[in-house]
């Protein structure tokens, strides 16, 4: 097996082994995700798999993609277990340049533009995440957003080909999960 596809494969069972005990803690309710963060994070890494796919980002693009579909499941799960299901002004704005960004891209049929503007609102959508944690730095797990970050630098290794919008969205991310990890362990000893 090529080492690309090999690389991909590894990210996908990290994204798999992270996404597990995460839900199996939704199920449980004893984490409670915020809802709006997973339904723009679930559209943006669907639209950036599409976007990494189109400019031949090849087996480095898999792991997002599944990655789309489980994030897309699990705002489902926050809706369906009434996690926390506030959602702010703010948080609507964000799902709007989300939902931006495909217009630009067919206009432009440009995938860098979309995929600028989604990492963006994807970094955005850590906004009422970010907001809660602070408030309840228990409410998420650290575990989690660590698998992340490693799931994301395998990612950038597995890509086909570099550019920008290949590596830009798992790169981003991989930072916004170590700031969120520091966040979350900050809030814990205060």
């Amino acid at each position: 097996m090529p080492e690309k596809e090999l690389l991909s494969i590894t990210a996908i069972a990290i994204t798999c082994i992270a996404f597990y005990p995460y839900i199996r803690s939704i199920l449980r309710g004893t984490t409670r995700p915020h809802v709006f963060s997973w339904v723009i994070w679930g559209l943006t890494t669907v639209v950036v798999f599409l976007a990494q796919l189109q400019a031949h980002g090849g087996a480095g693009a898999w792991p997002i993609g599944v990655s789309g579909c489980i994030t897309l499941f699990i705002a489902l799960l926050a809706f369906l277990k009434r996690a926390d299901i506030t959602i702010t002004a703010t948080d609507w704005l964000f799902f709007g340049a989300a939902m931006s960004s495909l217009p630009l891209w067919y206009f432009t049929s440009d995938p860098l533009w979309a995929v600028v503007i989604l990492t963006t609102v994807d970094v955005l959508g850590f906004g009422p995440t970010v907001r809660k944690v602070y408030r309840y730095p228990h409410s998420e797990s650290l575990l989690f957003f660590a698998l992340f970050t490693v799931r994301n630098l395998i990612v950038i290794m597995a890509l086909e080909r570099y550019s920008v919008t290949t590596v830009l969205f798992p790169a981003v991310i991989a930072a916004a999960c170590l700031l969120l990890i520091s966040l979350i362990l900050l809030r814990r000893r205060a």
